[in-house]
């Protein structure tokens, strides 16, 4: 059974929990709300936090797929932030795109080398902001941007919305269609019941965990229709995985 959250103030506006999380700190509310619509309007999910130490607890409550980080932030600049994130081993893998007015090359080296994975100057255009955030997401999460997932005689057709085993189509539910694309995205991947209830469902409601054994098992019915084995892995005392 599901039960709504109670709002704890701005959060992340994620109309699909399977989207592209993008955390947009910068202590500009103008500018912030400008980035917000813009980066919302290319179909990605979109949490913003306007201070380092937020973007911080923004970050341990529900790990962004990119952060946009502005430099000049009050009390934890952004520079602090991309090294406390690049520094845990939790967090050390999110892509950091450096916004900053500082123009100077010693200013970009020094933001790279705090771990920063791109570097864009002020002002910048938008657009080329969010070609870089797909540049990004291509090297971290190719499948969130591609149409078409496959894995072994398992096809995806996210376009159209389709899934295919050994050329027969197969019919889901929208929860198991979401797993799937969790598991086709990263295959082999070991994804705890947490793990995958925050992916498939996100953290706007409350979800037992033994829902997601329900909707596995309907998944698995599902694959296993056209006469193939089972695909879903389990794995004792961590999760499921795909192959």
């Amino acid at each position: 059974m599901m039960t709504a959250k109670k709002a704890t103030g701005p959060r992340k506006e994620r109309a699909m929990p399977d989207e592209p999380l993008i955390l947009i700190v910068e202590d500009e509310p103008a500018q912030r709300e400008v980035l917000a619509y813009n980066i919302r309007a290319q179909g990605f999910a979109v949490d913003t936090a306007g201070a380092g130490d937020e973007a911080l607890a923004r970050i341990r409550e529900a790990a962004p797929d990119i952060v946009v980080l502005d430099w000049m932030l009050p009390h934890l600049s952004g520079l602090e932030v991309c090294r406390q994130l690049k520094s845990a081993a939790a967090t050390r893998a999110i892509p950091v795109i450096m916004l900053s007015a500082r123009s100077e090359e010693v200013d970009k080296v020094r933001g790279l080398e705090t771990g920063a994975d791109d570097y864009m100057i002020k002002p910048y255009s938008v657009a080329e902001l969010v070609a870089r955030i797909r540049t990004q997401l291509r090297r971290t999460r190719p499948a969130a941007i591609e149409g078409r997932l496959e894995f072994d005689d398992i096809a995806m057709d996210r376009t159209e919305h389709r899934v295919f085993r050994a050329g027969h189509e197969i019919t889901l539910g929208p929860t198991e269609y979401r797993l799937l694309a969790v598991f086709m995205e990263r295959p082999g991947r070991v994804w705890s019941r947490e793990a995958l209830l925050d992916r498939v469902w996100g953290r706007d409601v409350y979800v037992d965990s033994r829902t997601v054994d329900v909707h596995i098992g309907r998944l698995r019915r599902a694959l296993r229709a056209p006469g193939g084995d089972d695909p879903i892995r389990t794995v004792r005392a961590a999760g499921y995985a795909l192959g």
